[in-house]
């Protein structure tokens, strides 16, 4: 791998999204150079070429994950892939089988052209989407999510995720490719695309511009996307780091979640109440980031991720900027 005096091209895709734009935000950061793919570079993608170092060191491409060749010509002279690209939906079953083969597709295109390594984007919705399992356990790299469970409750995100994280491992593995995969909670944080984010305005517009009356009674992981950014960046700069990596700052049921944007944000018409309040709260499962933090990881505190992430959408227009006096 090269040093810090010379360091490669690498080619991260899905660019233009939330956690590619961070991605390839820290990579420049650190001085490598980038090639980023989108399936329409000339649109949408003005806050790529607006970040420091792009000019130099940043180019982008037209791919599409289902278009083996595009990819092939995306990764070609690149040292060191991020595939970031996933289409997924939860209402749109069919990008299952979209979501899988453009993985296929990505790790033989990197095979192909050579790249010494491939830095896969999963989600922990590959990991802990099982009703055996018992919240006292904790839950680390070696489990996985009950697929059966995922289609009856009609997660098609999930079984994607964990379908298509299975099949980047067993073509890695035919194809020699050195694979290291890290596992993202929900991401919050500054918003660097001018879209919203469908998580991002479910887990945080629906609630302050008060269109959701009621919070669900469950349990979330979250964790900043500039620690998913670095934890990427991370895994790919340690020559020993392999296998699967869980990137999770914290877990909180989603009152304390409710609770904590009340507490910053007063101004807002915030519902307290818990769509299922009658039943018993549901309990936060335990989760290891052990192998992370032995790497040097430090997670940013979900509280001043939130708070980030909601400044950032009032900038940006998202939701309505209204006097207040903040916690922080």
């Amino acid at each position: 791998m090269a040093t810090a005096a010379g360091k490669p091209l690498v080619c991260v895709t899905g660019a233009g999204g939330f956690i590619g734009s961070s991605l390839v935000k820290e990579l420049l950061q650190r001085g490598y150079r980038v090639r980023g793919t989108a399936r329409n570079p000339d649109r949408k993608n003005a806050h790529l070429h607006a970040l420091d170092g792009a000019k130099e060191r940043l180019s982008l491409c037209r791919a599409d994950v289902l278009d083996y060749k595009s990819l092939v010509a995306a990764f070609r002279l690149c040292e060191g892939v991020f595939h970031v690209a996933c289409p997924v939906s939860n209402n749109d079953p069919e990008l299952m089988a979209a979501a899988i083969e453009g993985t296929k597709n990505a790790i033989n295109a990197a095979a192909d052209m050579g790249v010494q390594r491939v830095v896969y984007t999963s989600s922990y919705g590959a990991v802990h989407m099982n009703p055996k399992r018992s919240p006292d356990e904790v839950v680390d790299e070696s489990c996985w999510s009950d697929l059966e469970f995922c289609l009856k409750t009609k997660n098609f995100y999930c079984f994607a995720k964990t379908v298509a994280e299975k099949t980047a491992m067993e073509e890695a593995s035919k194809r020699g490719i050195h694979l290291v995969v890290v596992v993202p909670a929900f991401t919050l944080g500054e918003t660097l695309q001018p879209g919203l984010h469908l998580a991002m305005y479910m887990l945080i517009v629906s609630y302050v511009k008060g269109t959701r009356k009621t919070y669900p009674n469950a349990v979330s992981g979250f964790v900043d996307v500039q620690d998913v950014a670095r934890a990427h960046v991370l895994v790919y700069e340690t020559p020993t780091a392999h296998g699967r990596y869980l990137c999770i700052g914290e877990v909180v049921h989603q009152s304390e979640f409710i609770q904590m944007m009340i507490e910053l944000f007063p101004q807002y018409q915030i519902t307290a109440k818990c769509k299922d309040e009658n039943a018993p709260k549901v309990k936060p499962y335990k989760f290891s980031t052990k192998r992370l933090q032995d790497l040097g990881m430090k997670f940013t505190p979900l509280k001043k991720s939130l708070h980030k992430t909601v400044i950032c959408l009032q900038e940006q227009g998202h939701i309505p900027k209204l006097p207040h006096k903040s916690a922080l």
